[in-house]
């Protein structure tokens, strides 16, 4: 993780230390209630609303696949599942639309 630290700009700092304890939580490396984690979430979710898309958001979400998760999340509404391999995004889609059907 260091490395990670070392390679990305200093205005991702908060990004990569909330990024970490996300990573952290999601493991259960660190004991948590849901208002602490969803309190994560929602910082994380700021910064990466203000983050611009690059080289180094991508190093970043490579390193961190929970807070890589939150991402594509966050950016479904007009990129869908962006960061998911193809296959696996395909068959997400075709079962959401099964469940809807069967609603």
């Amino acid at each position: 993780m260091n490395a990670v630290a070392r390679t990305l700009p200093e205005s991702f700092r908060v990004l990569l230390t909330l990024a970490q304890l996300l990573e952290r939580m999601e493991r259960r490396l660190v004991p948590m209630a849901a208002d602490q984690y969803r309190s994560v979430v929602d910082h994380l979710s700021k910064e990466l609303a203000d983050v611009p898309p690059g080289d180094d958001l991508d190093f970043l979400l490579q390193a961190f696949p929970a807070t890589a998760e939150l991402y594509e999340n966050l950016q479904y509404a007009h990129a869908g599942l962006c960061r998911s391999p193809l296959d696996a995004s395909l068959q997400a889609e075709l079962q959401a639309r099964d469940v809807f059907k069967r609603l």
